[in-house]
């Protein structure tokens, strides 16, 4: 403590006023009132110096605090129940550690998030690219027949468009977890919505013969990001094309009410096996049913684009009598 400049100025500075109060007391006053200055003086310094010392060993406390704060702990409390500019100082220190701690968990969450993209990504790439290396090997194949090599090529060709859109899809994804994509909130009209959908989906539907029913009023609608909301909806569509037969049956239905905006897509396929419903929306998922080309990022794509617009993507399905998707819109109250 005598090592700090101000305390052997103070020190200093106290001495000098009780020097000369002693002096002064002499000369004007009796030798019982020096007396009496001398034991005040003395007994004003013990108690300053218990005090001093006290304070002190608080101040080395916060630093030892801060130190163990600049070395990754966050878990000390360095709050007490007493006043004072000291107590406040704790409180405010307190708060600021657990703010490093919050963000100090976001960001071990985000680089655990980043790593599992990266794994992700190599993961699913790992097949297109090595399917593509043996028949890189068998193009250079002078013998290959034209019929053959035309296939390989377009083989190639089909894994080289996987690819792109396993990328694209596991960006969009990354940007959506990281907050980054910003979604409209504008009126949306569901018939426009439901053509948007529909429209690149027709020509799959028809190579396999299947009916799509569409029925809901002109005026529905709610308020949305139309780009993302299309996107999600043609992967859950999509998805319902895939999973139903040849000359199976599709539908899509949508209404409104006082509380939400509700479109429902439903097909007469396969079902999910009840073991699988409950991990349908986790990416990379693949049920029993899944194809071999499945993925299992689609519907986990979707999910995340509705309930990113505070919106609610449920399943219903059943073995045998097909899958029904319910997709809510909740309205804002005023």
């Amino acid at each position: 403590m005598l090592r700090n400049r101000e305390i052997r100025i103070y020190l200093v500075s106290l001495l000098l006023l009780i020097g000369v109060a002693s002096i002064v007391a002499s000369l004007f006053l009796s030798m019982g009132a020096v007396i009496l200055v001398l034991l005040l003086s003395v007994a004003f310094l013990i108690v300053t110096y218990r005090f001093t010392t006290w304070r002190y060993r608080e101040i080395n406390q916060l630093s030892s605090y801060l130190q163990e704060i600049s070395n990754g702990n966050y878990k000390l409390d360095v709050r007490d129940n007493r006043e004072g500019e000291l107590s406040l100082l704790k409180s405010q220190i307190y708060k600021v550690t657990k703010m490093l701690s919050e963000q100090g968990t976001h960001l071990e969450e985000d680089k655990q998030k980043l790593t599992d993209a990266i794994s992700d990504i190599s993961h699913q790439l790992k097949t297109p690219l090595t399917s593509m290396t043996v028949m890189a090997d068998l193009l250079s194949d002078p013998r290959l027949s034209d019929d053959k090599r035309q296939e390989f090529t377009h083989n190639v060709q089909v894994q080289l468009e996987r690819m792109e859109w396993l990328v694209s899809s596991l960006l969009k994804l990354s940007k959506i977890d990281a907050g980054t994509i910003h979604f409209k909130q504008e009126p949306v009209s569901v018939p426009a919505l439901i053509q948007a959908v529909t429209e690149p989906m027709l020509v799959p539907i028809d190579i396999k013969m299947q009916r799509l029913q569409i029925t809901g009023e002109r005026d529905v609608a709610f308020e949305g990001d139309m780009k993302w909301t299309t996107e999600a909806l043609i992967n859950i569509l999509k998805n319902c094309v895939e999973h139903t037969p040849e000359q199976g049956e599709l539908f899509i239905d949508f209404s409104e009410n006082t509380l939400y905006t509700e479109i429902i897509i439903r097909d007469t396929g396969s079902g999910i096996a009840k073991q699988d419903v409950p991990y349908i929306f986790q990416r990379f998922y693949k049920g029993m049913n899944a194809s071999d080309d499945s993925v299992g990022i689609g519907l986990a794509m979707a999910h995340s684009i509705i309930t990113s617009q505070q919106g609610e993507l449920t399943v219903r399905s059943e073995r045998g009598a097909g899958t029904a998707f319910q997709v809510r819109f909740y309205k804002s109250i005023v």
